[in-house]
């Protein structure tokens, strides 16, 4: 089997995390009585935040997703405030998103690399991964999966493909994602029937028309077929919905398939890359448990907020000690009354923006 190799390629010395709980959140319940979470969104450097996991999690993840930078050498920013949704750009307040900058390839590989080992041995033993990316790096990383995996997990290379802006006029417009798909053994968890979807109308005309229409055996039509491994999904600013603002924010319909595929109810799912938070919000609807990190600010205050909007389902704000908290939040206080537990926190904590009115009319400020 061939292997990717660079100057610097070794296994890191790993460092962990010291996590601290900032905040239980309790989106809304009908319980009488409160139970700890089991969910958690993380805020830090996924590295040491999975290596603090270990010790807990080492061979228990189901299944991990992960939308980690591309190797764009772009930097993205969100759109935030009143406009976000607004389809002039001139209206748009934005804020810094995340960077995609790597030094050199080198770089990029060994980042890469050193995660998808820990994340190997997170995962249990009937576990998937599955990692997104794009034409930058989707051929190095598969060299990696099979070192790392073994070339024989390969359980697909699915293509989503999507439409938007075709602005390439000297080659084909590039309008798909690589999702690499591996399994940690030969017993691997795929629920086919979760995830079957109608036949073509024109299919169903053909096999009904003709009782010798093609060879083989003609299929249970109203059962359905299990994708093929090419998607179609629109993207995210197609989905008026879904929308947070958060760059390169991928549709829940995507997440869907693949973590009813590829895990059960009550199963813990997790994203290490988590970005506007998309996988945590899908496993939650989904009745699975889920850790989500990442290591912006942004990026944690949208998941928390969006799970806290749009789920049912509580779990723990957590950061990493090595990263600071954005200006802005702030510690939540807790405190009995009577038989209710009240929990305090500045308001500012859960502001995604504010704006001013610097000519206040004592009207409604819109």
């Amino acid at each position: 089997m061939p292997l990717l190799t660079w100057p610097e390629k070794k296994r890191a010395k790993l460092q962990a995390a010291t996590l601290k709980t900032e905040a239980w959140v309790f989106p809304s319940t009908s319980e009488q009585k409160i139970s700890p979470p089991e969910n958690r969104v993380i805020l830090g450097d996924n590295l040491a935040i999975m290596a603090a996991l270990l010790p807990e999690y080492e061979g228990r993840i189901n299944l991990i997703y992960i939308d980690p930078p591309f190797f764009t050498n772009r930097k993205f920013q969100a759109r935030v405030g009143r406009d976000e949704d607004s389809r002039k750009p001139k209206e748009w307040q934005m804020a810094e998103g995340y960077h995609d900058h790597w030094p050199n390839l080198d770089a990029y590989l060994d980042f890469l690399y050193q995660r998808l080992i820990l994340m190997h041995r997170l995962l249990a033993p009937d576990g998937s991964l599955y990692l997104h990316l794009d034409w930058h790096a989707n051929a190095y990383a598969r060299l990696l999966l099979d070192e790392i995996f073994g070339e024989d997990r390969l359980l697909n290379e699915i293509v989503w493909t999507y439409h938007g802006p075709s602005p390439i006029k000297s080659a084909f417009n590039r309008k798909h994602d690589i999702i690499l798909s591996y399994t940690k053994s030969k017993e691997y968890t795929f629920n086919a029937d979760a995830v079957r979807e109608p036949y073509n109308p024109n299919t169903v005309k053909t096999f009904k028309s003709s009782k010798k229409a093609g060879f083989g055996k003609v299929p249970d039509l109203k059962r359905g077929k299990v994708p093929e491994d090419w998607w179609y999904f629109p993207v995210v600013a197609r989905l008026h919905n879904e929308r947070t603002g958060y760059p390169t924010q991928k549709p829940e319909a995507l997440l869907e398939r693949i973590i009813k595929a590829s895990s059960n109810e009550g199963d813990l799912v997790a994203d290490f890359f988590s970005g506007s938070g998309t996988t945590a919000r899908v496993a939650a609807k989904s009745g699975r448990r889920y850790i989500a990190t990442d290591a912006t600010w942004r990026a944690a205050h949208t998941t928390r907020g969006r799970l806290t909007a749009k789920s049912t389902s509580s779990f723990t704000f957590e950061r990493d000690t090595a990263s600071p908290l954005h200006p802005a939040e702030s510690l939540n206080f807790a405190h009995l009354e009577g038989n209710q537990i009240i929990i305090e926190a500045d308001f500012l904590s859960d502001l995604a923006y504010w704006e001013v009115d610097p000519v206040w009319d004592g009207q409604i400020f819109k």
